[in-house]
């Protein structure tokens, strides 16, 4: 409790300084002052400039990455209980893909961001709900059944996104759907956090108070028989709540990779396979890795690096490392 206590001391730490970070530097000082200004009426000591700085462009943008971060990795560690298999995240159940449809769709035909939010949100329900029909033809929903599902589904979204790419004015809406695609939190605000933070809450809320029932499912269909547990609803409802978190965060920065594979396997380290540790610590660590990439993303050049393609840079080499490491281990049992 003790370390979890300091590394969550840590993370805001983190988040702080992610505030203070950009091309307009602000002074740590004056952003906790800035901070503390919102909670208790503080004699300011800082210039209006940097108050609208910190507070209405930078700390919507780190919310917004801390609790996608948080809720992404806390779905990717019950993902791969639930379906037993350490390589799925939320992208896999195809998801992500269905709510990037929706959102290309939007940017298509309309010119408004809550627009491409709220498709977005109709295109991962969607893509969820031809899962659930694909596995409800097969009579059943065996976890190696809702890959092959999720898999189907992704492969499908993808090529209408492709389709519509090929077939948007390359001048005007291509442009705007390749970037969007690339995934950022640069256009993130208190209105577009208004609408996404409450399902990404939700969510993380809800796989925490399931974590129980999650760790039962990794042991095997008759441990969690014998303990009572409905499987099927089980399933069915974290693939909702994971539903839920990538369907948010696709609506609010775009499609975000990498988080929910590689955030749960590096928690493996410190805690192994206790799910009531490695979901409240994937929480915190995925809060952590997001703010930190996102920052990276908007200070380490003088342009902004899109946060899929820098989250796949770092993402890719750290889980060869702990694949390598996963396969090591296991030669030597």
């Amino acid at each position: 409790m003790r370390r979890r206590f300091f590394l969550a001391a840590f993370v805001l730490m983190c988040m702080a300084g992610a505030l203070s970070a950009g091309r307009y530097v602000v002074p740590f000082k004056n952003v906790c002052g800035i901070l503390a200004s919102l909670l208790a009426p503080i004699e300011p000591w800082w210039t209006d400039i940097q108050y609208r700085v910190v507070v209405l462009i930078r700390l919507p943008r780190v919310l917004g990455a801390a609790l996608s971060g948080a809720a992404l990795a806390m779905s990717g560690a019950a993902l791969q209980s639930v379906l037993k298999n350490p390589l799925v995240s939320p992208q896999i159940i195809g998801v992500s893909s269905g709510a990037a449809f929706g959102g290309v769709l939007a940017i298509l035909f309309f010119e408004n961001a809550f627009a491409t939010m709220g498709c977005a949100y109709l295109g991962g329900i969607l893509a969820l709900f031809l899962v659930w029909c694909l596995c409800n033809g097969a009579r059943g929903a065996s976890p190696l059944g809702l890959v092959l599902a999720g898999i189907v589904i992704n492969a499908f979204f993808t090529a209408l996104i492709s389709l519509i790419e090929y077939v948007a004015d390359p001048y005007n809406k291509l442009p705007a759907i390749v970037v969007w695609l690339m995934g950022s939190f640069a256009s993130a605000s208190w209105d577009k956090l208004r609408y996404s933070a409450p399902p990404l809450l939700t969510a993380a809320a809800l796989l925490y108070f399931l974590r129980f029932r999650i760790g039962v499912l990794s042991l095997g269909s008759e441990e969690a028989r014998a303990l009572g547990i409905d499987i099927q609803r089980t399933q069915w409802l974290v693939l909702g709540l994971v539903a839920l978190v990538a369907s948010a965060t696709v609506a609010m920065a775009g499609v975000v990779g990498w988080i929910g594979l590689v955030v749960p396997h590096f928690t493996r380290i410190f805690v192994g396979d206790d799910y009531k540790r490695l979901i409240p610590l994937s929480c915190l660590l995925g809060t952590l890795y997001t703010v930190l990439i996102d920052t990276l993303a908007r200070t380490l050049i003088e342009v902004e690096i899109p946060m899929g393609i820098l989250s796949a840079l770092v993402g890719t080499p750290l889980f060869a490392f702990l694949t390598y490491r996963l396969m090591k281990g296991e030669e030597g049992r």
